[in-house]
């Protein structure tokens, strides 16, 4: 059984008040005096299921820096923009992905375990989170990879690339219905 408050032995240490727990966001959302809007909500949420992420300036204005109408990707900054945000605490290739989507649909689309298995029989999308620059330019290459499959994918398929995360994850969910995803 677990302890509490109510065993005889309990008593509260100093260490106990050392609050350590993403403490950049924890003391913005400690400070707020002002009204709350959707996006102090967000971080409130984000605060709660410990998954915000922490972007460098420096990383923002590069993921600002493509062009939303691009049609022709540049490998050298998709792979750098891709390995800050890997770096980044919080955000795997999932996410990563999810980002860059939403900056360029033309360029990028979101890679996760139901699209990747749709297009890759027998394959599953395992990635490892720990944060090496070997396990990082692994991803950096499977993403690229990705985005190249897909688009013969979509041409084979007679789909639009913009959208075809959305049509495959949604052609995934209707024939892999009874396939368990991993973690979920």
């Amino acid at each position: 059984m677990h302890k509490s408050i109510y065993n005889g032995d309990f008593r509260i240490s100093s260490e106990d008040f050392e609050f350590e727990y993403q403490k950049k966001l924890t003391n913005k959302l400690d400070d707020l005096k002002e009204d709350f809007d959707q996006k102090i909500l967000n971080e409130i949420v984000l605060w709660k299921v410990n998954r915000y992420a922490l972007f460098s300036n420096d990383l923002i204005s590069k993921i600002n820096a493509i062009n939303p109408n691009e049609t022709k990707p540049n490998k050298e900054k998709v792979s750098d923009i891709l390995t800050g945000l890997l770096k980044t605490k919080g955000v795997g290739l999932p996410m990563a992905s999810t980002i860059l989507r939403f900056r360029n649909p033309n360029l990028f689309q979101i890679i996760d375990q139901r699209v990747f298995r749709i297009i890759y029989p027998k394959e599953t999308l395992k990635l490892s989170t720990y944060n090496s620059d070997k396990n990082i330019k692994f991803q950096v290459d499977l993403y690229l990879k990705y985005l190249k499959d897909l688009q013969d994918v979509c041409k084979r398929l007679d789909i639009p690339f913009e959208k075809s995360d959305r049509i495959l994850f949604m052609a995934d969910r209707r024939i892999n219905n009874k396939h368990k995803l991993n973690n979920y």
